[in-house]
């Protein structure tokens, strides 16, 4: 390992040096060789071709260099070298063999044919031995040799393995793939295998990781290929989408953990482009939250279709930064102007003047507090955002001539059993009872479940504990969730706010509900690691840590069973009660006089007299109830 760290630890000079002076003996042997084959026996005089012989080296080293050979990286070799080796010899050897003719010194004809020949393989040999002994030879420890299988032996597969090529200590042990045809074939001198050929390459060559080459196959294909890898004790890497290498956000090379929506499986439906531009293009959006996980990939996609003003809208400083920022790098805003605004839902004069001075069209309003535990333990701002935000923020936009209202909501409000998804169903009922008293406003909520990779989402958190080396905690061995995309969610959000003709909740159709405790278990196995079983074998435990404060086993979309289809495939809409705006707001005004006063049973209780089957099994626990409250 000495000899590899001095000849690595050299500087570019110097080894292109030791290369100068290889190459300049090598090639006086070559000539002297050349003659002894053509002339027959090893003790020939070659006295009479030391002109010829001494000029070769001459007329081959200056064109070696200007071609580049002695600038190529070793251990970056490829094809393209090996041509430049073929020109750069070719070329050297016909002025060698003119300046023979010419100058008319004695040198056997036949010997220059052989000459080029044994200098194509000496120019070769000598570079293909420097890499080996750079990789491989001095390997003596095959432990530190990462042994790597790909998944797919088409054209991505071979430009991933040629990647792979170039960094140290891993190696491509082959290919599988399903193709009967490339069974045993070898592609740059790596076999082909079939599936059931992999566990027998795992034990002969200790393989430590997959890695998937299939960036065009559907997602529903994808999630068959990770179900069948998920016994085996191997991490699993895939490259990105075709999609994503196509938009040039990324390359061949580049690979990545195996992502949730790789294991869902669920394969999305192409947007209606009519449905995405009808409330957008050439007109005043106005995103509030815009700087959320939702609001930010809403203002996206709203980008795209060309709004006349866009007004990012957020409370946070940093984040309506970060995405201020995001849409001035994308280079979208050519025909937009972007106004970011910093401030309240609850600011009504702000707000007003904002919807008043842009003239806003279309309102999406996706400012909400969202996590369970957290508005469990902060009741009075929970309720205050959630539903007196969205009512502000829609009285606002009808009193001004808006023509869409979107309000983004959430599975939570379903039967909820915890105060944020009280709140989210109250701000339903707040719309549905103001499309009653303004109906030249169009009010549409949007409905769905977890989005994938949102702020506090548990797929980036067991990521996380996997990496730190476990353990993975999980609330309850039972509990499931519906999970979508953000960008698929965003786009059927504004796709459904395109629908309908005012009062209509629509539920996104989240596809089959997942169990966390599959999911947790998914991912350590596909990191490469085995879960902890009853015994103490495994290396990453998982931990149920209870059902936290207001949450559910099991999330639901719909109130009752009356629902209907869109002309969407993934849109539905569901008819739900409503209650009069008059009795509606006299109930606000109560629930806004028991929160100043901290008496939250009271609010519960005035909360379960009109959200349809709301309970509250776990008790109070916000920090700031009214004294005799438990905590």
């Amino acid at each position: 390992m000495k000899f590899k760290e001095a000849l690595l630890s050299l500087s570019r000079f110097q080894k292109r040096l030791i290369f100068f002076v290889v190459d300049l003996f090598g090639l006086y042997a070559v000539a002297i060789v050349a003659t002894w084959i053509r002339l027959g026996y090893i003790d020939a005089s070659i006295e009479p071709f030391l002109p010829a012989i001494a000029i070769l080296p001459f007329l081959a080293i200056p064109i070696f260099v200007t071609q580049g050979l002695y600038r190529a990286v070793i251990r970056y070799l490829g094809s393209k070298f090996a041509t430049t080796v073929f020109y750069s010899v070719s070329f050297a050897f016909v002025l060698w063999a003119t300046a023979i003719f010419m100058l008319q010194w004695p040198y056997p004809r036949s010997a220059i044919l052989i000459a080029w020949l044994l200098t194509l393989l000496y120019i070769s040999a000598t570079r293909l031995f420097a890499r080996w002994l750079l990789l491989e030879g001095l390997h003596k420890d095959l432990s530190i040799l990462k042994s790597v299988v790909i998944f797919g032996a088409g054209t991505s597969g071979k430009q991933l393995a040629s990647a792979i090529e170039k960094i140290p200590n891993m190696r491509v042990i082959g290919f599988i793939d399903d193709d009967e045809t490339l069974y045993k074939h070898q592609i740059a001198s790596i076999t082909v295998y079939k599936r059931e050929n992999l566990e027998r390459l795992i034990e002969k060559h200790k393989v430590s990781e997959v890695l998937m080459a299939l960036p065009s196959i559907t997602a529903s294909e994808r999630k068959k290929i990770l179900d069948w890898l998920e016994p085996f004790a191997l991490k699993v890497s895939t490259l990105p989408s075709i999609d994503e290498i196509v938009s040039g956000k990324v390359s061949f090379s580049d690979v990545r953990e195996v992502n949730i929506e790789d294991l869902l499986g669920r394969d999305p439906v192409p947007p209606r482009a009519e449905l995405l531009s009808k409330c957008i293009e050439g007109q005043a959006v106005l995103v509030t939250g815009a700087g959320g996980s939702i609001g930010s990939e809403l203002c996206r996609q709203v980008i795209k279709q060309n709004p006349k003003v866009l007004i990012l809208y957020e409370l946070s400083e940093f984040a309506l930064y970060t995405i201020e920022h995001d849409l001035l790098k994308s280079g979208a805003l050519s025909t937009t102007k972007m106004i970011p605004i910093l401030g309240s839902v609850l600011d009504e004069f702000k707000l007003g003047r904002v919807i008043q001075k842009f003239e806003v069209d279309t309102v999406y309003h996706a400012a909400a507090y969202k996590h369970v535990p957290i508005v469990e333990h902060n009741i009075q701002e929970g309720i205050v955002n959630n539903a007196f935000g969205t009512h502000a923020a829609a009285k606002l936009a009808a009193e001004n001539g808006v023509k869409n209202f979107v309000l983004i909501s959430t599975d939570k409000a379903v039967r909820p059993t915890n105060v944020m998804g009280a709140s989210k169903r109250l701000a339903e009922m707040v719309l549905q009872a103001l499309q009653q008293e303004f109906t030249t406003t169009r009010f549409v909520m949007v409905r769905f479940g977890n989005v994938l990779g949102s702020s506090g989402s548990v797929i980036p958190l067991f990521r996380k504990q996997i990496i730190d080396g476990g353990p993975v905690t999980v609330t309850h061995p039972e509990i499931t969730r519906y999970f979508m995309t953000i960008p698929e969610a965003a786009s059927l959000v504004i796709q459904a706010g395109s629908m309908g003709g005012g009062g209509d909740v629509f539920v996104l159709d989240m596809g089959e509900p997942v169990k966390i405790d599959t999911l947790a278990r998914k991912m350590i196995k596909l990191s490469g690691f085995e879960v902890v079983n009853y015994s103490g074998e495994g290396d990453i435990e998982i931990h149920y840590t209870g059902l936290r404060p207001g949450e559910k086993l099991y999330e639901e979309l719909l109130i009752g069973d009356c629902v209907d289809g869109t002309d969407h495939p993934r849109i539905m809409t569901a008819h739900e009660d409503y209650v009069p705006y008059g009795q509606l707001l006299q109930l606000l005004k109560l629930i806004e006089n028991d929160l100043k006063l901290y008496d939250y049973e009271i609010v519960l209780e005035r909360l379960k007299t009109v959200v349809s089957g709301f309970e509250h099994p776990s008790g109070i626990v916000d920090y700031l109830a009214k004294s005799g409250m438990s905590t």
